[in-house]
């Protein structure tokens, strides 16, 4: 595995194939700078929609602001019609222990053909010539195919990314590319390797060259690692302890860097010092947002407990057998609906920071620090576990433990969620700490708002795992009145008894009247399925799927707020308020796998159904996906 082949002819080696070799990997740059220049104008045309509609909506000059306005922004609405319709459909694979095995989503697949497409083409353009270079040719041609690939590998892994920032998303939506790319460059430095290695065995000159070219061993390194790193990070083995599995692969990273570095000869070396800048300027990023976010020189302590110099001081609070919620205190940073951050909490994980959607939008009330924030933590191992187990310890013995905690983000770059008409919002237990903030935000921003009908749907598979979001869904549904936005709650939990009718702060929330109820009571009935009377050991998410059997009847019909025991059928419960909509509907889930592709693919067909931006007067369906995943 080497780029510079045999002894005294190295130079003479390289030479022969460098400058169509460079020329490719100079290509290969050139496009990604073009893909990204294509996604930043993307974005930028997307801004301009955003802004035209919210300006269209502050002037009250149309009924439905977020229908295109002109020619081009129709235009523009039926080109990225098709592309959803096109990138949003996903094969679930729904066999028990191989759910990890589901394929990426359609975009996903179709995006990562053509990428494979480029390398397969850089790999054998005009290589494949039989001659005396034959098996050279293709060693040094893949070589280069592999390091040019370094540096975007490196990039697609960083939290603080430049991609991201150009292209408007978030590190942990590109990490699958990230994923991809490590396991094409594999496939790429396999082929470089065996070429040569089946040119020494032909020529019985394996032995003499492993002697006299020791960057030979270092490439053999190199690949073991890729071939680790590779392994390591498929689903069932990263999660059977995933602390050791993160520890292990920025250690795998640096090392990989290092015997790249000492395999390739001086001309390619620069890939590996561009991703040695990628590195680095992640890691600094990171380090300093860190320092600023975690130390305070003048904490508010006058004002109340809960200001501290170093780090936060954190509450944890055991919400059932299951759940967690942390209050962290006194953070000086805003933050927006949809965005997380990594959570360290030396006590209870001396070296383990975790990531944790934040589960507010705004500032809590009620907290003696104003700028506190919230995060819902369900138990699973490790740190999960070890720190639902602490809250529950100090809740028994009547303690209220403080704990440090220290914080580093907030990351990703979620969407405007106020430039839609309908906004649907389906979440699976705790992925409520996603979709509830979106809720507030919207409810709660103080510019202009497109928004006029929010159906929120919330299933779990016991009614402790919702409690928290529940009682904060009382402050919404009253807020939500008071603006004018239609809100309809849907909550549905599919194993043991339904919540019980209480006051203010028990889980069943009171209805809501409005104008309109009656007319969403009647779909109800289309909504919702299969009591879990019948199954009483129904799994929320494989539910999702299933074909109604029969209807709800424990029901209101009269409100804009819904509660049951039976499991919801997603299709209907997404096709009631786009039909209603006369403007752009946004759909966002957060939820397994099995909810995920399935509410994406109802979303696509209902897209090709109503022939969106395609002369029927149908108008958008945006989607948004965060899956349960690490």
């Amino acid at each position: 595995m080497s780029m510079d082949h045999s002894h005294g002819g190295m130079d003479m080696g390289t030479s022969n194939f460098q400058t169509t070799n460079s020329e490719l990997a100079r290509d290969f740059w050139y496009i990604v700078a073009g893909v990204l220049g294509l996604l930043a104008i993307t974005r930028v045309v997307n801004y301009y929609k955003s802004t035209r509609r919210l300006r269209r909506q502050a002037a009250k000059s149309v009924d439905c602001p977020t229908k295109p306005s002109n020619g081009f922004l129709v235009a523009w609405a039926t080109m990225t019609a098709v592309v959803r319709e096109v990138s949003y459909p996903q094969l679930y694979v729904p066999l028990r222990g191989f759910a990890w095995m589901t394929p990426p989503p359609l975009g996903r697949v179709i995006g990562l053909l053509i990428y494979w497409a480029i390398i397969i083409y850089m790999m054998t353009a005009n290589a494949i010539i039989k001659d005396a270079y034959f098996w050279e040719r293709i060693g040094f041609r893949n070589a280069w195919v592999t390091v040019m690939q370094v540096p975007l590998l490196y990039l697609l892994a960083s939290k603080c990314s430049i991609l991201g920032m150009i292209a408007g998303t978030s590190h942990e939506r590109l990490n699958w590319l990230h994923r991809w790319v490590a396991r094409t460059m594999f496939v790429t430095a396999s082929v470089h390797g065996w070429h040569f290695w089946t040119q020494w065995v032909r020529a019985d000159f394996v032995e003499y060259e492993l002697k006299l070219m020791p960057m030979v061993k270092y490439g053999l390194g190199a690949w073991a690692v890729l071939l680790w790193s590779l392994v390591s990070s498929f689903l069932p083995i990263r999660r059977m302890a995933y602390e050791v599995f993160v520890i292990q692969h920025i250690i795998t990273a640096c090392l990989f860097l290092w015997l790249v570095y000492v395999h390739v000869p001086p001309v390619a070396q620069y890939n590996v010092w561009f991703a040695v800048a990628a590195l680095s300027f992640d890691r600094v990023s990171r380090s300093v947002l860190l320092v600023w976010q975690n130390i305070k020189f003048n904490p508010k302590r006058g004002n109340c407990k809960g200001g501290q110099r170093i780090g936060h001081q954190a509450q944890v609070r055991a919400v059932g057998d299951s759940i967690a919620v942390i209050t962290i205190k006194d953070v000086h940073f805003k933050w927006r609906a949809g965005q997380h951050l990594y959570l360290w909490m030396p006590k209870i994980g001396l070296a383990e920071s975790h990531p944790y959607t934040i589960a507010c939008a705004h500032q809590l009330p009620d907290t003696c620090i104003c700028n506190s924030i919230q995060l819902v933590v369900r138990k699973h191992k490790g740190f999960s576990r070890r720190l639902h187990n602490f809250a529950s310890k100090a809740q028994e013995a009547g303690k209220k433990e403080i704990l440090t905690a220290f914080v580093s983000g907030p990351y990703g770059m979620p969407p405007r969620w106020d430039i839609y008409e309908t906004i649907v919002l389906i979440s699976a237990s705790t992925g409520a700490s996603f979709t509830l903030p979106i809720l507030e935000s919207v409810l709660h921003t103080k510019q202009a708002n497109c928004t006029k009908r929010i159906d929120f749907l919330l299933t779990a598979k016991q009614g402790e795992e919702i409690d928290f979001y529940i009682t904060r869904l009382h402050e919404f549904i009253e807020r939500a009145k008071a603006i004018g936005i239609e809100l309809l709650v849907h909550i549905a939990v599919t194993r043991g008894s339904p919540p019980p009718s209480s006051g203010r702060g028990a889980t069943n929330i009171e209805a809501v009247g409005s104008s309109s109820a009656s007319s969403s009571g009647s779909n109800l009935d289309k909504m919702m399925a299969v009591a879990s009377s019948e199954n009483p050991s129904s799994d929320v998410e494989k539910a999702a799927g299933l074909t109604p059997r029969r209807t709800m009847s424990n029901s209101s019909t009269d409100s804009h707020v819904h509660q049951s025991s039976v499991r919801p059928d997603v299709e209907a419960f997404i096709r009631a308020p786009v039909e209603a909509s006369g403007g752009e509907t946004s759909v966002v889930v957060c939820g397994g796998p099995s909810l995920v592709s399935r509410v994406r693919n109802c979303v696509a067909s209902l897209s090709d159904e109503r022939a969106v931006h395609k002369g029927t007067g149908a108008q958008g369906i945006q989607l948004h996906v965060e899956e349960y995943s690490f």
